[in-house]
């Protein structure tokens, strides 16, 4: 307890800060912080924390202790100056500038005082020239914006500058404050492109994470105008202003969350108005005639990020309420649109699906029955009133909404696909004459064919329809569609191969024909992408994925489709990938359970040959020639609705195949894998979370991570490789974690703090005492690596005071067998020791076998281990005599003296470590040299 007194830790700390171990000085302050009891000496702790920090470059927290120590002493001019040079480095002039005249005025002669204040003033008059200088630049910039006479090239240069200057805060701060708002009002008005686009992302700067001033351009530019700009025609305007709106959004709700408001700290009114009112526009944009289809689809995905709640576990909803209460009719008449019919809205390939994903997030986040039987309710009134009109045009809007419904939230289109002449409108269409009219029929009851629910009335009905269909149509559009239905009916059995509802070997004929289709240019990509979604339900079977991996010009052109505008093919494509490279999860029968199923004469699934690792390994090799990964890198990268998390997980799987033979992984890398795989541990499945972080671990393994994760991203594996070390997660994503993270540990002290920071220290030590030996070694071997960082060895030696279980551990593990366990815990005891002398002491203590195993590391045949071997006998030689005379009491004496001779096979920086440990003990006088040797 004696040692523990907040003067003794504060003692401590002065040494430690003394002898440049920052973070040990830190650890001892912070603790006699929390024991002091007395203000004035609580005083002294944060004035000297905060010299620590300031050394450390932690400036907030310098700035922070500095103002504690001031708290109780104004007069202490120490504080105040370390103050000074906190908000220096912080930018923050203003204030650094009185705390460094105080100082002066309290002691005029310090030099060090006068020097900052000197420094001061030169930097504050350079940055108010600047300011009048950005001014000047900043009306420069819009005049020749708005002059149109001025030359083109000008006008661009002015309208990047513009740009590049709104990304700073300064600069921004500098635009809003010249009136730019009403400039770039009149920019955006402008019949150029590329003007235009300039607009949208200087607003993008001004906005980015600051509330009142995203406040203040949502009431001056006025939503109408941005809802007009991202109706425009060109798609990518639409998308720039569709990202500037999302920007918006974010900046508005952090605001809301965030104890401080924007940057400028001032507390602003709440935005929840403007949020409203943003929301409200987007609603009527969807169903409004005169927006173009790429600024339907923006408004539909603005809607899909900002109405539903981002996690269940808040429990207000209120938001979708209100959508539902406002909107649900507007999205409706979206997903009932046929755009061959005359007088309906502007759509693009994707905003059927748009509306399928909205309409599903919505549903997903009603809380209670009655909220969804409101939903269900209004979806089947909208349907029924479309369906009881007089004319086709009705049905076909009715049958096409119900279409879109069963693709999102199914229960409600079962539902609705249930009204009564409902299924008779959609058997009867299928034979119709017009080929739109046919054309929605068969999509409408592929889409029910999907849900179990209808699918035996269906199969009892369908299937002849289609059958007849595909074989009688003369048009390629409808066959490629009843194709589909046939596939979707007949792999109900999924993977399991004697369960075929069509005679053997027609799966082959159907999956050569839409091979046969996606290589046909003269068809439509909404067409083609059908006949993916026939491979989709195909490629269950093993022999259809041979032919497919066979078929070159097939897997380019389902590369194309998968990199095209048309995103509603993604997850056909990723279904695709998933079976021809077996990464789904085979639920593998129980032995005992197949015996007793055979003997009640009960259907077994069985395993098609063709699925053997053999085949599939084969598969992976195609399928990377075929050029698969830099189509996933573009999946990945789709801003789009049709990326769901399902699909994602399909991507992980497949990426996680890829890498699973250690010479691909280079060729996975160097086409973006490695960046494409980040974002998909933190978006996705539970299950696709995992996956893409065990391909991250398989990556960071054997490729150089600092090549395969360049600049800042590699800091971005590390949390998703320490979500690999739980208990949910298999022995061997644990041991690939820990390999990783082994590396990423080697490689800097940023990387190692990072790590840190993850919370992954206790993790790693938890594994150290795993029975399996892989394992075990890995975080030994990563622990070795850490305790480079003085933090963990201060956590390795501070948070257990009263047993020696770390230290025990690392010296028995350096008398185990195993050879790489040994070098990982002798390393990590070398390195303890040399920089922690006070826990050699405690070494004898920890086993009594503990001379032994140092003994059998000195007589290693392995070089490494004896390295390690002598340098933990001379830390511990060097620490205290009573352990010199110990060792040299033993038989260490005789090794070291061998050893110190060199010789044969003993490397050079041995024999020198060893005859330190002699001079050590000749120093001590326990040893005499014999006639000067």
């Amino acid at each position: 307890p004696g040692s523990e007194s907040p003067a003794a830790l504060k003692e401590e700390g002065n040494a430690l800060f003394k002898a440049g171990d920052l973070s040990g000085a830190v650890c001892c302050y912070t603790k006699a912080l929390d024991l002091s009891g007395s203000q004035s000496e609580s005083a002294v702790l944060y004035r000297n924390r905060s010299a620590c920090y300031l050394k450390l470059e932690a400036n907030s927290e310098a700035a922070a202790d500095a103002t504690k120590a001031l708290d109780s002493d104004p007069g202490d001019v120490k504080a105040r100056f370390r103050r000074a040079q906190a908000f220096l480095r912080l930018g923050r002039l203003d204030q650094a500038f009185m705390d460094a005249q105080r100082c002066a005025q309290l002691e005029p002669k310090n030099k060090a005082f006068q020097d900052l204040l000197r420094q001061l003033g030169a930097q504050i008059q350079q940055k108010s020239m600047q300011l009048n200088s950005t001014d000047a630049r900043v009306q420069q910039m819009f005049s020749l914006l708005l002059d149109s006479s001025s030359k083109d090239s000008d006008r661009q240069k002015a309208a990047q500058n513009l740009v590049v200057l709104s990304r700073e805060d300064a600069g921004a701060e500098q635009i809003f404050r010249n009136d730019g708002v009403k400039l770039i009002q009149r920019l955006l008005q402008s019949k150029q492109e590329e003007v235009v686009l300039s607009a949208l992302r200087t607003l993008v700067g001004l906005c980015t994470g600051h509330q009142s001033r995203t406040m203040a351009i949502v009431n001056e530019l006025r939503m109408e105008q941005l809802c007009a700009v991202m109706g425009s025609g060109a798609s990518t305007v639409s998308l720039a202003a569709c990202h500037l709106l999302q920007v918006m959004f974010e900046a508005l709700t952090e605001g809301m969350t965030r104890e401080i408001r924007g940057k400028d700290e001032a507390i602003v009114p709440e935005p929840s108005k403007e949020l409203r009112s943003m929301l409200h526009h987007l609603v009527q944009m969807t169903c409004a005639s005169n927006v173009s289809g790429p600024g339907r689809d923006s408004a539909l995905n603005l809607l899909i990020k900002q109405v539903p709640r981002k996690s269940l576990k808040n429990p207000d909803n209120s938001l979708t309420l209100w959508l539902i209460d406002q909107g649900l009719k507007n999205i409706l008449e979206v997903a009932g649109t046929v755009p061959e019919l005359s007088g309906g809205l502007a759509l693009t390939d994707n905003s059927h699906m748009s509306c399928s994903v909205l309409l599903s997030k919505l549903y997903d986040d009603l809380k209670s029955d009655k909220e969804r039987e409101n939903f269900s309710k209004l979806c089947e009134d909208f349907v029924q009133q479309h369906f009881n009109r007089s004319g086709l045009d009705g049905k076909l809007r009715a049958i096409q909404t119900v279409s879109v419904l069963l693709q999102g939230p199914s229960d409600v289109g079962n539902r609705t696909l249930e009204l009564s002449g409902m299924m008779d409108a959609v058997i009867s269409l299928c034979a119709s004459e017009d080929i739109t009219h046919q054309q929605i029929a068969v999509e409408a009851l592929i889409h029910a064919a999907g849900k179990a629910k209808r699918a035996s009335f269906i199969t009892a009905n369908g299937v002849a329809l289609l059958k007849d269909l595909y074989k009688k149509s003369e048009n390629d559009r409808i066959r490629v569609r009843a194709l589909v239905g046939l596939c979707k009916l007949g792999s109900a059995g999924g993977t399991d191969f004697s369960m075929k509802q069509f005679a053997e070997g027609s799966t082959l004929k159907l999956a050569k024909q839409c091979r046969k289709w996606l290589c046909n240019e003269s068809l439509p990509p909404t067409s083609r992408r059908w006949a993916v979604e026939g491979l989709a339900y195909l490629t269950f079977d093993a022999d259809v994925k041979e032919d497919l991996v066979q078929d070159k010009n097939a897997l380019l052109g389902m590369c194309e489709l998968a990199k095209s505008d048309d995103k509603t093919v993604l997850f056909a494509v990723g279904s695709t990938l998933v079976n021809c490279t077996n990464s789904y999860d085979a639920e593998k029968p129980d032995p005992q359970l197949v015996e007793l199923a055979k003997y009640a004469k009960q259907h077994v699934p069985e395993e098609h040959p063709k699925d053997a690792p053999s085949y599939v390994e084969k598969r992976l090799q195609k399928l990377l020639e075929a050029g698969v990964v830099s189509a996933l890198v573009c999946m990945v990268k789709q801003e789009s609705p049709a990326l769901t998390d399902a699909c994602r997980e399909c991507i992980a799987r497949v990426f996680l195949a890829l890498v699973e033979k250690q010479e691909d992984r280079g060729t996975v890398v160097a086409q973006g894998g490695g960046k494409a795989l980040i974002p998909l541990t933190s978006e996705n499945t539970d299950v696709g979370k995992v996956k893409a972080a065990q391909a991250l671990a398989k990556i960071t393994i054997t490729s150089n991570p600092e090549m395969a994760f360049p600049g800042e991203r590699i800091y971005e594996t590390v949390r998703p490789l320490v979500s690999l070390l739980s208990l949910e997660c298999t022995l061997l994503q644990n041991f690939e974690a820990l390999m990783a993270l082994t590396n990423l540990a080697g490689i800097s002290e940023r990387l190692r703090q990072k790590i840190i920071k993850e919370k992954a220290v206790p993790k790693i030590e938890g594994y150290m005492f795993e029975e399996h030996d892989l394992v075990r070694a890995s975080a030994t071997e990563c622990m070795c690596n850490l305790v480079l960082s003085s933090e963990v060895r201060q956590f390795r030696n501070c948070t257990w005071p009263t047993g020696n279980d770390r230290l025990k551990l690392l010296v028995l593990y350096s008398g185990e067998e195993d050879e790489r366990l040994r070098k990982a815990a002798a390393g990590t005891l070398a390195m303890l020791t040399a920089e922690q002398p006070e826990l050699c002491a405690r070494i004898p203590g920890t086993t009594t076998h503990w001379l032994e195993i140092l003994q059998a590391l000195l007589l290693s045949d392995i070089p490494d281990l004896r390295h390690r071997g002598v340098v933990v006998v001379q830390n511990l030689m060097q620490a205290e005599r009573s352990l010199a005379e110990t060792l040299m009491e033993s038989e260490a004496l005789e090794i070291l003296s061998v050893l110190a001779k060199g010789g044969e096979g003993t490397v050079e920086a041995v024999s020198r470590v060893a005859q330190n440990c002699l001079d050590k003990a000749v120093e001590y006088g326990i040893i005499k040299t014999r006639e000067g040797k």
